[in-house]
């Protein structure tokens, strides 16, 4: 289980855009069309985007042997200490060797005066809901979410700290 968790470069981010994609595509057969997936990933995973994520949330990576194989994206700490896990995302090979929990523990540790984290999971994503539920996230709310047309049914997920 050799793998280490980093804050992300610009350096990273054509691997980072690799693993969202991949990452998605596996995560989401049958559950979002390729179509949508794939102009949600062109717009949210763009060059441009990336570095404004650089420059205002938290970004780490994961890497075993030299590779990149998984990130988690953390907003900063709002007023009331809530903090918004945009995602943690794996290759399907490297899930279960306890890197989701050690990029999800990495974020909190560095999230000074974070009291919350909230995450929005789509409701039949079954390997999130449950890796959060395993971490002590409760669903707080259920909701429908329009990505590109296509309606999906989410999860509104906490976890107190």
């Amino acid at each position: 289980m050799e793998y280490t968790i980093r804050k992300m470069e610009k350096k990273d981010i054509n691997q980072v855009q690799e693993v969202a994609r991949t990452s998605w595509n596996t995560t989401y057969e049958g559950i979002i069309p390729l179509k949508i997936q794939e102009s949600f990933l062109a717009s949210a995973y763009s060059d441009e985007m990336m570095l404004k994520r650089l420059e205002v949330s938290s970004l780490y990576v994961a890497e075993k042997n030299g590779k990149t194989v998984g990130f988690a994206n953390f907003s900063p700490v709002k007023e009331e200490g809530e903090v918004e896990l945009g995602a943690i995302y794996l290759y399907k090979e490297y899930q279960g060797e306890g890197i989701g929990t050690a990029l999800l523990q990495e974020g909190i540790k560095e999230l000074n005066g974070a009291r919350s984290v909230y995450i929005s999971v789509e409701k039949e994503n079954e390997t999130g809901t449950n890796f959060y539920r395993s971490k002590g996230f409760t669903v707080v709310s259920e909701f429908d979410d329009d990505l590109e047309g296509h309606i999906t049914k989410m999860y509104r997920m906490v976890l107190s700290l």
